[in-house]
């Protein structure tokens, strides 16, 4: 299943490719995204199967590759 989500820092991801050691758990029907660090919950997101999607729901964000980074210095990361 790919598609993208929300981060933290309100970017788009894609579920294939998160990044910072990252994994997606998709349920696409619930259009639901738990991003999972090893076995430990770490972010939920909604699921937008295209950017078409992200668009209609009037979200205005930057896709980002996986090595951009999750958070910040500041943040602890």
């Amino acid at each position: 299943m790919s598609g993208f989500f929300m981060d933290w820092d309100g970017n788009l991801r894609s579920v294939d490719d998160p990044g910072g050691g990252y994994t997606c758990e998709v349920d696409a029907p619930a259009r639901y995204v738990a991003v999972m660090k090893g076995s430990i919950l770490a972010h939920e997101g909604t699921l937008y199967k295209t950017l078409a999607d992200v668009e209609k729901a009037g979200i205005k964000a930057a896709v980002v590759a996986g090595s951009h980074p999750w958070g910040s210095k500041s943040d602890g990361f």
